[in-house]
């Protein structure tokens, strides 16, 4: 019998693809905890601002987290106690956008014209911003061009993350559509292009008749391809790592037990994302891939740790880290390493 005999643990995942989101759709998680008397909490679903606000610092003790990686970075670099015990790497959309007034038709046009990118307030890190940013370089850098043979022009939102959950603009949704300030900038004139990934981008892409000048989410260089999603971390306070490691199994297990449903149901898993996202089975198809199916696994592999170290280091380098630190010292294989021991035998 362990000493900290708890009854509740708080969790979160990001409305995107992952086994944790998948795990909590098909009653895995809740499941296996309860086989230990211990009731899961959603941070992200919490009315209270102080709980969801763990969403994106990673505050609260006794939690765990899936999703886009730029919060839980920042985290750490800010000095929190979190592990990180698995990456999911599940391609998406990423795409340059414009209207077919601009004359935009490659990403050599962009050279001399306006890119907006959303700036929020300060407090909660900007990783819409962040994601925006790696995007662009991404493009550029497929064409030789640099950051600087564009004019960044910043769009100002004047509300935090945590407002785009509150208040009677979602009209009875959970979340407001990301994109509508960068799409209202470029329909006015205020920038040329802008930057949308995933199934939202999909939508407002659609939605505006778009002109795709470059879509780099599935680029066959993985340097390219990495951003806020590409891939995703799950981490773990330390309490929960180091004091209860027989529910961080628990975990694992909710996790791959999905991986593998997944594999098995490739419609249904679809249709499963495209609740978690609030999109469309569609969006989905043509945001992921006819085989996102095969991509909700979880590991520790060498490539997906060096993934993330890159996309930390471009964190660093353009000033959205309190601090720098080592990935190698956030890594923590213990988990993943017990359950592959368990499963082989």
């Amino acid at each position: 019998m362990t000493s900290n005999a708890i009854s509740e643990i708080w969790y979160t995942r990001c409305p995107v693809p992952t086994p944790v989101g998948l795990a909590a759709q098909l009653g895995y998680l809740e499941e296996n905890f309860r086989k230990d008397g211990v009731t899961l909490k959603s941070i992200i679903d919490s009315p209270d601002r102080d709980i969801r606000q763990s969403h994106f610092n990673h505050t609260l003790d006794w939690s765990f987290r899936h999703g886009g990686n730029v919060p839980p970075i920042r985290a750490r670099s800010e000095g929190r106690k979190t592990r990180l015990i698995g990456i999911t790497w599940t391609d998406e959309f990423q795409a340059i956008i414009t209207l077919p007034e601009t004359g935009i038709k490659t990403t050599k046009d962009l050279k001399g014209r306006r890119f907006g990118i959303a700036r929020r307030p300060e407090g909660i890190v900007d990783f819409m911003r962040a994601t925006a940013l790696k995007g662009l370089i991404s493009a550029l850098s497929l064409e030789g061009l640099a950051l600087d043979d564009v004019e960044i022009v910043d769009i100002a939102l004047s509300d935090s993350v945590l407002s785009t959950q509150e208040g009677p603009s979602l009209f009875g949704l959970k979340r407001r559509q990301a994109y509508g300030e960068e799409v209202a900038a470029l329909i006015r004139g205020d920038v040329d292009a802008i930057y949308v990934k995933g199934t939202a981008g999909i939508n407002v892409a659609n939605l505006i008749g778009a002109v795709q000048v470059a879509e780099f989410g599935f680029n066959p260089d993985p340097k390219i391809r990495i951003n806020s999603g590409s891939p995703r971390v799950l981490t773990v306070d330390e309490l929960l790592a180091d004091e209860r490691p027989d529910l961080v199994a628990r975990l694992l297990e909710s996790i791959f037990k999905a991986s593998t449903w997944a594999e098995e149901h490739p419609e249904e898993t679809r249709r499963f994302v495209a609740r978690e996202a609030g999109a469309t089975e569609e969006q989905v198809l043509a945001s992921n891939g006819p085989d996102i199916h095969k991509h909700l696994g979880l590991g520790l592999q060498p490539e997906l740790v060096e993934a993330i170290g890159h996309y930390k280091d471009f964190l660093r380098d353009f000033g959205f880290l309190a601090a720098d630190f080592d990935i190698a010292d956030w890594v923590d294989r213990r988990h993943i390493d017990a359950f592959d021991r368990r499963a082989a035998a």
